[in-house]
């Protein structure tokens, strides 16, 4: 998709009679079904404007140009990307990152710098890095620009700042920024100059509306050299290895991926299940491995923001491509993968697209039949009781109708080895039987070999407990149900402390779109991984995925045991989550039950509660 495609004369003709912002306000909305803020179409405005005089400027007359393209399976736009040949007659792109800022600052984070943005001060991407990751991003996926095909058009990049004060130009070009200033240059209004001797390097011998359709008409096809890259990384984590029923699913999958590939007669749909702590993130990372490896094009697929991101700070950005979520594939082409591999399957939603959905994108198919219809072989990772919000609805039971629906071979297997809560199966049996989410049979939890559950009656006390392990070397994390406010953070960048219980005083994890933090917040995304987590405390959509030496877990008021009735219910008066409250209806009580499973199993040799209801507690303890 992009907004805006021509030539330049045509484009610079637009511009100079203000028809350029109103072209793109009319295809915005023609997409998205709804106006562009003020604010994007002034940005436009002025940041066209100003390039029209840098083509002008540059003498770059006979050549494509696209404005506001949108990246393979990414809601990513990168500005504008200009197409023309050098002066060898080599096809050339080059992209063009467009900001009006007047000022922004350097940080210590990697790659980011701070501006104002939006009515307030934004951590944001360095110009440079973003139209660098844009070139590797478009490298990698867009067929037209494949590095390793014979006459593949050059991608260059460069990001375009016209309004940059000299104070700004300065921290910009802080060395901290060198190695993305090498990969795409950075030019403010005093160099127009050197920006014109940039784009004539790449571009001057114009006839650019040829190598324009060829950009337009590539297909989405992750390169060999991305594939070849992935399967390395993956394979050099050597914290992802096999042990047991893993290894047969793992032979199992490639085996039934191999086959159908090789027949590519019908789909086929492999569902692996098993529990917390089976390890079926490492063996779903060890199938990707492996398929890349062999030469198959295969995508990693979550619906947890926080676990995908995650995974890309481990395996580097350049796997941004092939690791994607679980809406992702409403467009896509029929069978444009070999292999989809679907991690925390649970959390399929019913569909892919929300009130933000451009109308262009939406789809009134069930998601998991987009997850299907995308690959010759649908591979998913489940657990069938995870689902711990409204609108998720990932269950075996479910993957089976879509096979019947869908005409595909299905197979299921079993993960049974337990990989967390110190290997005790009977720990998560007596939690399932407690909860009365399944039957077990384990009504009491004798003594764990080598785990080490407790319960607490001060809060205060159970955080103590988490903070000593963690000074001891382990990885630890508080947790609690989603039964206290959730607020911005102070004007300083301190988060408020927002779980309260008597002089027990917290803040939960940081908003996902909090800026400016103080130094050593880590972002909501990152709060499992960055040890600074363990001063805020986390709730099951930070938690999901992840998991700790130990876990101290809140267990709310949002569920309770009524001695009275002999019966768990759930009180969605205590509860803070919106969604959840909202939406469950009378699915209310499992949905968090479920979550206080998840909470409570994200310990590999611990973990710690304290209940909030007294009630609770004597009825978790007279199990003991």
């Amino acid at each position: 998709m992009q907004l805006y495609a021509g030539s330049t004369t045509e484009f610079i003709s637009d511009a100079v009679q203000h028809r350029v912002a109103e072209k793109l306000g009319d295809a915005y909305y023609e997409y998205f079904r709804f106006r562009a803020s003020i604010s994007e179409f002034n940005s436009w405005q002025n940041s066209l404007t100003a390039l029209t005089a840098q083509l002008q400027y540059s003498s770059l007359l006979d050549h494509g140009i696209i404005l506001e393209m949108q990246l393979p399976l990414s809601s990513a736009r990168l500005d504008a990307l200009i197409t023309g040949h050098d002066e060898e007659e080599n096809a050339h792109a080059v992209i063009v990152e467009l900001k009006q800022w007047t000022h922004a600052d350097a940080l210590d984070i990697d790659e980011c710098v701070l501006t104002h943005l939006g009515g307030r001060l934004r951590e944001v991407p360095h110009p440079s890095a973003q139209a660098a990751h844009y070139r590797q991003y478009l490298e990698d996926t867009n067929s037209a620009f494949a590095t390793e095909s014979a006459g593949a058009v050059a991608l260059g990049a460069c990001a375009w700042l016209h309004n940059l004060d000299d104070q700004s130009r300065e921290s910009l070009h802080d060395g901290r920024y060198n190695t993305s200033l090498g990969e795409a240059p950075l030019f403010t209004g005093h160099d127009a100059m050197q920006f014109r001797e940039f784009l004539r390097a790449r571009l001057a011998a114009g006839n650019g509306m040829p190598v324009l359709d060829r950009v337009r008409g590539g297909r989405y096809a992750p390169s060999r050299k991305l594939m070849d890259h992935a399967s390395a990384v993956i394979a050099g984590e050597r914290r992802y290895t096999l042990l047991d029923e893993q290894i047969v699913a793992y032979n199992l999958i490639l085996s039934m991926a191999r086959k159908a590939l090789r027949s590519k007669a019908q789909h086929a749909i492999v569902a692996v299940k098993g529990g917390p702590g089976t390890g079926k993130s490492v063996l779903a990372i060890n199938v990707v491995g492996q398929l890349l490896k062999e030469g198959r094009l295969v995508h990693h697929v979550t619906g947890s923001k926080a676990f995908t991101e995650n995974l890309r700070r481990v395996l580097g950005p350049r796997m941004k491509p092939l690791l994607q979520y679980s809406n992702s594939y409403v467009s896509i082409d029929p069978g444009t993968l070999d292999v989809l591999v679907m991690d925390e399957a649970h959390r399929i939603r019913d569909r892919s697209h929300s009130r933000f959905t451009p109308k262009a994108q939406r789809s009134e198919r069930a998601q998991v039949d987009e997850l299907v219809a995308a690959a010759s072989v649908s591979v998913f990772f489940i657990d069938d009781h995870q689902v711990v919000r409204p609108g998720e609805t990932g269950s075996s039971a479910m993957l089976r109708e879509a096979a019947i629906r869908n005409d595909a071979m299905y197979l299921e297997t079993d993960l049974r080895t337990q990989f967390r809560c110190a290997g005790c199966e009977d720990f998560i049996d007596w939690l399932d039987q407690l909860l009365e989410i399944r039957k077990t049979g384990v009504t009491r939890l004798g003594k764990l070999d080598g785990f080490d559950f407790r319960i607490f009656d001060d809060p205060n006390a159970l955080d103590g407990a988490i903070a000593k392990v963690a000074s001891e070397g382990a990885s630890a994390r508080l947790v609690a149900g989603y039964c206290w406010p959730w607020s911005d953070p102070h004007p300083d960048g301190s988060l408020v402390e927002d779980v309260q219980i008597g002089s027990f005083r917290r803040p939960w994890n940081a908003k996902p779109d909090a800026a400016r933090l103080q130094r050593g917040i880590p972002k909501s995304n990152f709060w499992a991984t960055d040890p600074n987590g363990i001063a805020q405390v986390g709730c099951v959509y930070t938690a999901q995925g992840f998991e700790f030496d130990y876990v101290g877990v809140i267990f709310g008021g949002d569920l309770r045991y009524n001695p009275m009735t002999n019966a768990w219910i759930g009180e969605p008066s205590a509860s803070f989550d919106s969604i959840v409250r909202g939406r469950s209806g009378a699915r209310f009580t499992d949905n968090v039950k479920n979550a206080y499973r998840v909470l409570m199993t994200r310990g590999m040799r611990g973990c710690f509660v304290y209940f909030v209801d007294d009630a609770t507690r004597e009825y978790v303890e007279s199990h003991l």
